[in-house]
């Protein structure tokens, strides 16, 4: 259901072919992509090459689309050990533009663009914005994060190719971002759901109504957020709030979309990317309706081809709805592994641990908790002081030090418990690291 009254759906917004293709005709286009993007992996990156003679597979060996379960895994890993270009199936001199995402252990997560990769990324982005209720002409306030995030670059190539006026705004200036909505009148805005909070908080310090400002449609990703959270930004600002997602390793935002219309999960762009659920314990496929992990096969990508990537973000599959012939997923509502995302940011409970034990005074125990105080996440982190180390008149400095480090090298802003030695709980078994108290939708 629409929040925003008046939202004029039916102005001309051609659909493109693959959006109105049903099942059959889809499925022959995703089988034909796929064995093309199947022989250009193993031709061109070694460790595809690897990867499939170790079990005995050759792209010709898939003969349906079902054949794809029986190849072999990409995980995150992967992209860290071939750090810089080592997955890269161009050469270097035909990258027009290179993106990255931050890993555990320093190394970024690289990955590169063809000029056919960017035309690409632009059309799944502009479709997914259309889905959203964007039209051509309108304007579009973009405060996503540019340079090596793939948000702010990304959902501007797209809105452009829609035909959308854009304001590259990027992250932060909270005070600027109130001003710019309310001088220049946009109709929609991009940005993670955990800064739109920041900025409703804004309005109010400087006592604007946001109720009575332009924005009819937030198209929120970056980072799971809630109904709960997508009621109170729509009933805040009179507007629709919508859900876009997208991986730095798969190609950005505009994987897939919800739809403005229905608001019932993210239509995944299937001429592009082949999604899978699979068991997270087992990896074996499971069937459309299952709830699982997810794991994503690019099928038009030149530069780096992506072939059943591990996601580690846990959903189920669902028919279409808004674009009958494209698969729904539901909202992400959770991980498979122990990666955090604190407003945006991905951290692992190693990143914490590396920092702490860059500190002479922590002997390594420690536990994360997450909560949500208000609207937004935060992070406590309990550390244990070693016994040689225990000193209390030194816990407020030794809180401070490591509070700014992990802002210096993760990017994160998390308070720091300094606690005795023995305090916190021991296991017998794999370390519980972090403990999520933030209440579920």
């Amino acid at each position: 259901m629409l929040a925003t009254p008046g939202l004029n759906l039916t102005e001309a917004a051609p659909l493109d072919a693959a959006e109105r293709m049903g099942r059959d005709e889809l499925a022959s286009l995703q089988l034909a992509r796929l064995r093309a993007t199947l022989e250009r992996a193993y031709e061109r990156v070694p460790l595809y090459r690897a990867r499939f003679d170790a079990a005995g597979l050759h792209p010709s060996d898939l003969g349906d689309l079902s054949d794809l379960g029986r190849f072999p895994f990409l995980a995150k890993a992967d992209l860290r050990e071939t750090y810089p270009f080592g997955l890269f199936a161009e050469p270097r001199e035909k990258i027009l533009r290179i993106h990255a995402s931050s890993g555990t252990t320093g190394k970024p997560i690289v990955v590169g663009y063809t000029r056919h990769d960017l035309a690409i990324w632009a059309e799944v982005v502009a479709r997914s914005l259309r889905l959203a209720g964007a039209r051509p002409g309108e304007l579009l306030h973009n405060a996503y994060g540019y340079g090596l995030f793939t948000g702010g670059l990304g959902i501007h190539a797209g809105a452009e190719r829609l035909g959308l006026t854009v304001v590259p705004v990027s992250g932060g200036m909270t005070e600027r971002q109130v001003q710019l909505i309310t001088d220049f009148r946009p109709d929609h805005i991009t940005v993670t759901p955990s800064y739109m909070l920041a900025i409703l908080d804004e309005f109010a310090r400087l006592g604007i109504d946001p109720r009575d400002c332009s924005l009819r449609v937030g198209i929120f990703g970056a980072e799971p957020w809630t109904n709960a959270m997508r009621r109170e930004i729509e009933d805040a600002f009179r507007m629709d709030a919508v859900d876009i997602y997208g991986l730095t390793e798969v190609i950005g935002p505009g994987v897939s979309q919800e739809s403005v219309e229905t608001k019932d999960g993210l239509h995944v762009w299937e001429d592009h990317f082949y999604p899978e659920i699979v068991d997270p314990e087992t990896g074996a496929v499971l069937p459309d309706g299952e709830l699982g992990e997810l794991v994503f096969t690019s099928l038009t990508k030149e530069a780096v081809p992506i072939i059943r990537y591990r996601t580690r973000d846990l959903t189920r599959l669902l028919p279409g709805t808004a674009r009958p012939g494209m698969r729904r997923m539901e909202k992400v509502t959770g991980r498979s592994d122990d990666m955090i995302i604190l407003r945006g940011v991905n951290v692992f409970p190693t990143q914490i641990e590396e920092a702490l034990l860059g500190c002479a005074w922590c002997g390594g125990h420690f536990l994360v908790e997450l909560t949500r105080e208000g609207r937004l996440d935060e992070m406590t982190i309990l550390a244990e002081a070693r016994p040689d180390s225990w000193d209390p008149s030194a816990i407020d400095g030794h809180a401070e030090r490591l509070t700014a480090l992990i802002k210096g090298t993760i990017g994160i802003t998390a308070r720091v418990s300094v606690r005795p030695p023995g305090s916190l709980e021991r296991s017998g078994g794999k370390a519980r690291r972090v403990i999520d108290r933030r209440p579920r939708a």
